[in-house]
């Protein structure tokens, strides 16, 4: 079972890192039935609520997506520090792989060029990652069991 965490904020782009997600998760045979999707308001939301799907146990891993695009303003430094190290404290507190597919662009078609359809779409890549990591620790529970 896999979850995405995805962000509202930046939402065209957002969805677009989405549909990248599921085409990797449907590539790799997963069925629809075995994703949960969550959305949270911004990236900044996303750690805690990872963290929360990571508690209840039902996941393999979780795919984190969001999308940060510099201002005029330090708002972004806080938030892209702040997802990032909450993403990876929510993993390494609960044991459940997380993968980062959280865009922080310096413009606006940078993001659009990383959550566009095909190979270099960021959404892909995190569901990606993720796939290979709950493969490994299914390989490494087993390991340890025999």
């Amino acid at each position: 079972m896999f979850a995405i965490v995805v962000s509202r904020f930046n939402e065209e782009i957002t969805e677009g890192l989405l549909r990248g997600a599921r085409a990797a998760l449907a590539e790799a045979s997963i069925a629809d039935t075995a994703i949960t999707v969550v959305r949270v308001p911004g990236a900044f939301e996303i750690p805690i609520a990872a963290q929360r799907l990571a508690e209840s146990g039902a996941f393999d891993a979780i795919i984190c997506l969001g999308c940060l695009i510099k201002g005029d303003t330090m708002h972004f430094e806080y938030i892209a520090d702040a997802a990032s190290h909450g993403i990876q404290q929510a993993a390494l507190a609960t044991g459940v792989p997380m993968a980062f597919g959280v865009l922080t662009t310096m413009t606006d078609a940078q993001a659009v060029e990383r959550s566009g359809d095909g190979p270099a779409n960021k959404g892909r890549e995190a569901a990606i990652a993720a796939i290979e990591m709950a493969a490994l620790f299914q390989t490494l529970d087993e390991g340890m069991q025999g």
